[in-house]
């Protein structure tokens, strides 16, 4: 690398905000640790901010192979266990538990222990619960052993969906560029890869234990070989090992504030306005894509008589479009911003929605599949990244909002059953309308401040 060649956080501060704000035209963080004037500063900061960004990739990617592994073996695990179509409900309402606890003891992990420590922690009680779900409904077959398992699953799941997502937004900033659709559009990517895998380990006769403790292992190898290029912050309550920068992935930092102090901060930001408007741009987004992915097929089916085949068409429909919303939304938000893009995207969901719902014919109610994904796409990664704006409570404000957006995903869907239930599928669609019209309301609270990537 030439000496002229900028470090990737000193090029992103010359940009302009989403917004059309100018940046502050300071280093970032791991560009600071050397001199600017040193070639060998420069690429040591590259290196450390680009293995940062693909540790964050693999991390996305990791936790959606763990809920797609356990999701492609639901059918096993129901006939390992006997069960039947309410006990499979109750099994499953343990993920749900565990998920929603995970999630709200993230803040207090990532405060405790730091951010390597909290997620190399949370993957292991994944793993645990992967290799408990496999000995219940294989080698065992116990019912309390799998719900047990679950729940674990869920709890690890939960609070390491916050933790990747906090560092999702602090690399994000640094490198000066919207990444954290993308990071989402690895999550998918893991959900995929895991369904492929469990669907060949069905087919190929590998029972329920054995591919889930396979899983479980390449899950945690994953996790700690990623995890030690996430570098050290000391807002994270992360303490280093060495007092200088010997490596691409550490810094020099000074002490951390007490773990009650962070905590502290982290449960006060709940009186932020702002953040609670973001927190209803992520309710809308996410109730729509939870309940689109347990209930599109079969309103396709029972809603305008598909066939069960054809419902599955339309799901694969909508997984496609939130993939590619995700995939192409990072450089469209940097051009135009967060807010318009947003704005767009609701549009885009309640006309996708109401195409849905009133379709005359086929080929509109597919029409209203893509535009219902892609307008649910960005509403949860940008909400993220709007989330950490606020630099100095990151952490705390991006598990906030993370609490409000995973409960709605594990909220929606039941809703809709109980509402689908009294007035039938597609009417009970209309109350994703109503909350997709509320997120693109709210749309002006992730509004990017002025210099927030790169301001220190």
């Amino acid at each position: 690398m030439s000496q002229s060649t900028p470090a990737p956080g000193k090029a992103a501060s010359s940009r302009s905000t989403n917004d059309g704000a100018p940046r502050d035209p300071s280093a970032s963080t791991l560009a600071s640790t050397d001199s600017p004037d040193s070639p060998a500063a420069a690429a040591l900061s590259r290196r450390a901010l680009l293995r940062w960004r693909n540790a964050v990739f693999v991390v996305f990617l990791l936790s959606g192979l763990c809920v797609a592994s356990w999701v492609s073996r639901v059918p096993a695990v129901r006939d390992g266990l006997g069960l039947n179509t309410a006990a499979v409900g109750i099994l499953i309402f343990g993920l749900s538990a565990g998920s929603v606890i995970g999630l709200i003891c993230a803040t207090w992990m990532l405060a405790r222990f730091g951010a390597r420590r909290a997620m190399i922690t949370s993957f292991a009680i994944t793993a645990v619960g992967l290799v408990a779900v496999g000995l219940g409904a294989g080698l065992v077959a116990s019912f309390p052993i799998a719900f047990v398992g679950l729940a674990l699953v869920g709890f690890g799941m939960g609070s390491v969906d916050v933790m990747m997502n906090v560092e999702a937004a602090s690399v994000e900033r640094e490198i000066g560029k919207t990444l954290m659709p993308l990071m989402h559009a690895c999550f998918s990517l893991g959900t995929v890869v895991g369904a492929l895998i469990g669907a060949g380990a069905s087919a190929l006769g590998v029972d329920v234990a054995g591919h889930l403790i396979g899983m479980a292992v390449l899950v945690m190898v994953g996790a700690i070989v990623s995890v030690r290029f996430i570098p050290m912050r000391p807002e994270l309550g992360d303490v280093p090992t060495t007092t200088g920068a010997t490596d691409a992935t550490d810094t020099t930092v000074s002490k951390a504030p007490a773990w009650r102090e962070r905590l502290r901060e982290g449960l006060a930001v709940w009186a932020d306005m702002r953040l609670i408007l973001i927190g209803v741009v992520m309710l809308g987004m996410s109730f729509a894509e939870g309940s689109a992915n347990d209930w599109i097929a079969l309103a396709a089916v029972d809603g305008h008589d598909l066939s069960k085949t054809s419902g599955a068409l339309v799901f694969g429909v909508f997984a496609v479009a939130m993939t590619t919303g995700r995939v192409i939304g990072g450089p469209v938000i940097d051009r135009f911003g967060r807010v318009l893009v947003l704005r767009v995207c609701a549009v885009m969901g309640v006309v996708g929605l109401l195409l849905f719902i009133l379709a005359p014919t086929d080929w509109m109610l597919y029409v209203g599949t893509v535009l219902w994904g892609i307008g649910a796409s960005l509403g949860f990664p940008v909400g993220m990244s709007a989330a950490a704006d606020d630099q100095k409570h990151a952490a705390a404000r991006v598990s906030a909002v993370a609490i409000i957006g995973y409960t709605a995903f594990l909220v929606g869907p039941p809703v809709i059953g109980l509402l689908g239930e009294a007035v039938g599928i597609l009417n009970a669609l209309y109350l994703i309308l109503v909350l997709m019209v509320l997120a693109g309301l709210a749309a002006p609270a992730v509004r990017e401040r002025v210099g927030a990537r790169a301001k220190k």
